[in-house]
């Protein structure tokens, strides 16, 4: 029973990965974000964000960074610790005019226990034989962002290579392209992502002698017959505009708007052309050395118990200190809507050198 149980885990999770060509939420873990201060803010920065984050948020931006380089990094754990997600970025500014940026971002669940191979031939359970394998997710953008002719206009993109990982199992190469831009104008900013612009092809390879397993004249986890997943465009569109409370402390707003176009999913507003989920971030600045956060993201409709309709929302909360081109922020915030995760601390690091000119 056990051995059967261990056989059906790992056929959903292969099928879950890759049976559908066009999957709804292929490369879904790109949607969690990099940087606590985004995070806090609702995952909004389509229209603000100007750090080596831009890079993920809206490669535009990049052209808005104050240094010539710049790093960043975050870690986090999801689910009680099962789940382990990072971000690496790295930018360069050569000039005034253009940026460059790398990002590499890892989603993974490890140690992961084997047990098809717990019993042996004899049909002893045999624990020598207990091996252990991860489930992760990778992603590798490179940037590219420069100014335009046009005062206040800015445009960007990514070339990414995805590759996903299941064991010795199953594996996947994928590869698309963003483009964005960016736009100020009177004190109003602007910006949109259009991500997976190309659509995002993952091509899956198996390897069969791991997977198959023979138990008298029985095969079970065979295989998918489909290799390919297909990740379709998904747009993202904001408005942000900042104030100035007093002489000390500023304040700045953001509105975006992310538009699905892989199915309806349970998104405030659907239509036969997308779902579109609403989020909402701001941000309070004293002297620009303290920040306070909060955003709301992940609004969703779902039925409850007794059939009627609610909307759910996910809040955030975040704190962040910049000092002499390091900045330090931090992120109460989830993966999903509520209820269905525990809440994340989340941290993440940026460091700014080598200063050009101010944006």
């Amino acid at each position: 029973m056990k051995r059967f149980l261990s056989i059906t885990a790992l056929i959903q999770l292969v099928y879950a990965l890759s049976f559908a060509q066009t999957a709804k939420y292929s490369n879904d873990f790109l949607n969690i974000g990099v940087g606590a201060k985004w995070m806090a803010m609702g995952n909004t920065g389509v229209a603000t964000s100007s750090d080596v984050e831009a890079a993920y948020w809206n490669p535009a931006g990049l052209t808005g960074i104050q240094n010539t380089y710049e790093l960043g990094a975050l870690h986090a754990s999801y689910f009680a610790g099962m789940a382990s997600y990072n971000h690496m970025g790295f930018a360069h500014k050569p000039d005034t005019l253009s940026a460059l940026a790398f990002t590499a971002i890892r989603f993974g669940v490890d140690d992961i226990p084997n047990t098809t191979d717990l019993i042996d031939s004899d049909g002893n359970f045999s624990y020598d034989r207990l091996k252990l394998f991860s489930v992760a997710d990778y992603a590798f953008l490179l940037s590219y962002a420069r100014r335009l002719p046009i005062e206040g206009l800015t445009v960007g993109g990514n070339a990414k290579i995805i590759y996903r990982n299941v064991g010795k199992f199953a594996n996947a190469w994928g590869f698309g392209v963003d483009v964005a831009a960016q736009y100020q104008r009177n004190g109003w900013q602007f910006g949109a992502n259009f991500r997976d612009v190309s659509t995002t092809v993952n091509i899956w390879s198996f390897n069969s002698d791991e997977l198959e397993i023979t138990i008298g004249d029985s095969t079970f986890n065979r295989a998918p017959n489909n290799s390919l997943e297909i990740t379709l465009p998904q747009l993202t569109v904001g408005v942000a505009r900042s104030f100035d409370i007093t002489n000390d402390i500023n304040l700045t707003t953001e509105f975006n708007g992310v538009f699905y176009f892989d199915g309806q999913r349970n998104t405030p507003l659907t239509t036969s052309f997308a779902s579109i989920e609403p989020r909402v971030g701001i941000e309070v600045g004293y002297i620009d050395l303290i920040f306070v956060r909060a955003g709301v993201n992940n609004l969703q409709r779902v039925t409850e118990f007794d059939d009627k309709t609610a909307l759910i929302v996910q809040p955030n909360l975040g704190l962040g200190i910049r000092f002499r081109g390091i900045s330090l922020d931090y992120a109460l915030t989830n993966v999903g809507r509520v209820g269905f995760s525990r809440y994340s601390n989340i941290f993440s690091l940026k460091w700014e050198f080598s200063r050009i000119g101010q944006r």
